[in-house]
C-alpha cells in the first residue's frame, strides 16, 4: 500500500478526471464500476477506499462486505478526501486502485470462434474516446459478443475512464489487442467468420438487409474517419443504418449497439 501523501500527490499531477495512474496500478472508482471490478476477480486490486462506519446504501454494503472478506488493503475516507482524490469526479464514497485490465490473446478469440458456431466478434477500427469504448464494451456484454478485438496503436484501450463507460460491463469481456486489424480480420474469415463494416457509401447495403446468422464480425470504425480503406475492402459487407436527419452519422457507441441488436434480432427469429 503506498502513503496517501504519495497518492494525493500522483493524482493532482494527472489531467485525467476519471483515474490516475500510480507506478502500481490505476484508479476506478463508482459504486457499480468497483462492484463489476471485485466481483469479476479479473485483475489484481491492490487497496480500496470505503466511507467512514454509517448507514452503508446497499451497494456500498455488497463492496465493503466483499473487501472484507476477500482480505483487500482498505482504508477509510470521508466524502471530502474522496473527492479530492478523484478530483470532484462521482466516486459515491468508493474507489479502487487496480492493476491493468487482463487482455487475452487473439489466438484465444480464434479458439472461442471455432467452439461457438454462432460467435460475435466486434471489432473496433482505432476508436479513440474511452466513453465509447465503453459504451460498445457495454451493449457487447449485454448482446452477448464473444470477443472484442483492437489495435495497439491509434485507439483507446480498456482504460479506467472506459471501465467506467461501461459501468463495469467490461469486466466480463474478452478483449484483446492486435498489430494489423485487416490480418486479424483474414483469420477471422479464414475460420468462417463474415465480417460487415458498419459504414456508409454506394457499396453499403441497409444493416436490416445483411445476413448476420451463423459466424460474423461486425467493424465500428472511428469518431472522425469512420472504418479505414483496407478495413473496409478486407470486410465481406459494408452495412448501413438509415439516417433521415439532418445529421451524417450516429455516435460510434450508438451505431454499435444498434448493429449489435439487429444480429440478436435476426437470430432470434
Amino acid at each position: 500500500m503506498i502513503k496517501r501523501n504519495k497518492q494525493f500527490k500522483d493524482f493532482k499531477g494527472s489531467r485525467n478526471k476519471t483515474s490516475v495512474s500510480t507506478e502500481r496500478g490505476d484508479w476506478i472508482y463508482g459504486r457499480r464500476p468497483v462492484i463489476e471490478v471485485i466481483d469479476s476477480k479479473a485483475r489484481h486490486i491492490y487497496e480500496a477506499v470505503l466511507p467512514r462506519a454509517g448507514k452503508d446504501k446497499p451497494e456500498v454494503a455488497h463492496i465493503r462486505a466483499s473487501v472484507l472478506e476477500r482480505g483487500i488493503p482498505y482504508k477509510l475516507m470521508e466524502r471530502e478526501e474522496l473527492d479530492d482524490l478523484c478530483k470532484g469526479g462521482n466516486h459515491q464514497g468508493v474507489a479502487l486502485r487496480t492493476g491493468g485490465f487482463p487482455y487475452i490473446s487473439f489466438e484465444q478469440i480464434i479458439h472461442d470462434v471455432k467452439e461457438d458456431a454462432n460467435a460475435m466478434v466486434l471489432l473496433l477500427d482505432h476508436i479513440e474516446d474511452p466513453q465509447n469504448i465503453g459504451s460498445l464494451l457495454r451493449s457487447a456484454n449485454a448482446a452477448g459478443v464473444t470477443g472484442v478485438v483492437i489495435p495497439e496503436d491509434r485507439a483507446a484501450g480498456v482504460t479506467p475512464s472506459a471501465v467506467r463507460a461501461s459501468a463495469g460491463a467490461s469486466e466480463y469481456m474478452r478483449v484483446a489487442k492486435v498489430v494489423n486489424l485487416v490480418r486479424a480480420i483474414k483469420s477471422l474469415q479464414a475460420e468462417g467468420v463474415w465480417v460487415s463494416a458498419l459504414d456508409i457509401g454506394d457499396d453499403s447495403r441497409d444493416y436490416t438487409g445483411v445476413d448476420f446468422k451463423g459466424r460474423v464480425g461486425l467493424v465500428v470504425g472511428s469518431e472522425g474517419k469512420g472504418v479505414s480503406r483496407l478495413v473496409r475492402e478486407t470486410s465481406d459487407f459494408v452495412a448501413s443504418l438509415p439516417m433521415l436527419g439532418k445529421v451524417a452519422s450516429l455516435n460510434a457507441g450508438v451505431a454499435g449497439a444498434v448493429a449489435m441488436y439487429e444480429i440478436l434480432r435476426q437470430r432470434e427469429a
